[in-house]
């Protein structure tokens, strides 16, 4: 197993830990805990795509794990918030269903034998959920119009992504076009 295909690995164990911060109250130092682990697993998001281009490491499982490992991420850190009343459930369902729906395109490109990597769409739309997540964990009075802003503009960039994932891959859905 290569580099970046561990570093997709240790952010999906990253996980329970950051979601034990989010939800267990252990005030400021809790969030701030929580927050360098999200911090910590966003930049191997950031690493692993680095590192496999630039040295040719890319692979067809971390084509798979990776979008993975980032809707892990992203998807524990919005039910921690709805959990907490700190985004609207609607938000959140709507970025979640964009994930399900990309992730069922995945799964039957992949029974045809084709892989789908992310588009650069799909990494705007995890950058500014990465950024929105981080403002709402720090929770600062400062930057709460920066949240909102992020907010939106990570809901327009998630309907913005599945719009353009279903155009460019539709072809998964006829059978026999692959």
């Amino acid at each position: 197993m290569n580099l970046p295909n561990k570093l997709t690995i240790l952010r999906v164990l990253m996980i329970p830990f950051f979601v034990f911060f989010m939800l267990v109250d252990f005030g400021y130092p809790g969030r701030i805990a929580a927050l360098v682990l999200f911090c910590a697993a966003s930049f191997t998001d950031f690493l692993d795509g680095f590192i496999a281009r630039k040295y040719h490491l890319v692979t067809n499982f971390g084509k798979f794990m990776d979008p993975l490992a980032d809707k892990l991420l992203v998807c524990s850190a919005l039910i921690c918030f709805v959990g907490k009343g700190e985004l609207a459930a609607w938000i959140v369902i709507i970025i979640m269903a964009r994930e399900f729906i990309i992730s069922g395109f995945r799964l039957v490109a992949s029974d045809n034998g084709v892989v789908i990597a992310a588009n650069m769409w799909g990494k705007l739309k995890t950058v500014s959920q990465m950024i929105m997540i981080i403002l709402i964990i720090l929770d600062l009075e400062a930057l709460c119009v920066l949240k909102n802003i992020f907010t939106y503009l990570a809901l327009a960039l998630t309907v913005i992504s599945l719009e353009e994932y279903i155009r460019q891959n539709i072809r998964v859905l006829k059978e026999g076009e692959v």
